[in-house]
């Protein structure tokens, strides 16, 4: 890859000067030209990079944060995200005669939807109908994840809170 003479680079590349090459670079040493000098930077096949000390943080079940407020966990279908939206998640049943809420679990909300599994018509169908259940407009309501699968997480962007929306979600299950 080197040629036996050494090449010494002066005033960036207006003069170049053939020699002989004083010194072998070890395997070790990799050759960088610069401006104005031939010089080298080591690296050690030795040495270990540093690993990130993992920060533990003491968290109790139901610890009581500063503001007085408890730490709700996050278990159920529905929770806050942290930009502060409400994620659904959704077990979607596509191509079934009316579209409904089935069972509302501790996984997911399950929902049949009144519209065939094609070019997205059954997503369509699942916010329009969960904006009806949750009587919100439909721009309030969009697909976080699963466009192309049966399980989906609806976020909902408005003011309503995780309890209220599951209160919404199990009064129109019935």
């Amino acid at each position: 890859m080197f040629p036996r003479f050494g090449i010494v680079l002066i005033r960036c590349f207006k003069q170049i000067w053939f020699g002989p090459l004083t010194r072998v670079p070890a395997v070790d040493l990799v050759p960088v030209f610069s401006c104005f000098s031939w010089s080298t930077r080591r690296f050690s096949r030795t040495a270990v990079m540093p690993r990130k000390q993992k920060e533990v943080s003491p968290k109790v079940k139901g610890q009581v944060k500063a503001a007085g407020t408890a730490e709700t966990p996050a278990t159920g279908p529905v929770t806050r995200d942290k930009s502060g939206a409400v994620s659904i998640s959704v077990h979607a049943k596509p191509g079934s005669k009316h579209s409904g809420i089935t069972d509302v679990s501790a996984q997911a909300v399950g929902v049949s939807i009144a519209a065939p599994p094609t070019d997205g018509e059954a997503n369509t169908e699942l916010v329009r109908y969960l904006a009806e259940v949750l009587e919100l407009k439909k721009s309030q309501i969009s697909l976080d994840k699963g466009s192309r699968s049966r399980d989906k997480v609806i976020r909902v962007d408005s003011s309503l809170d995780p309890e209220e929306v599951l209160r919404r979600l199990r009064q129109a299950a019935g």
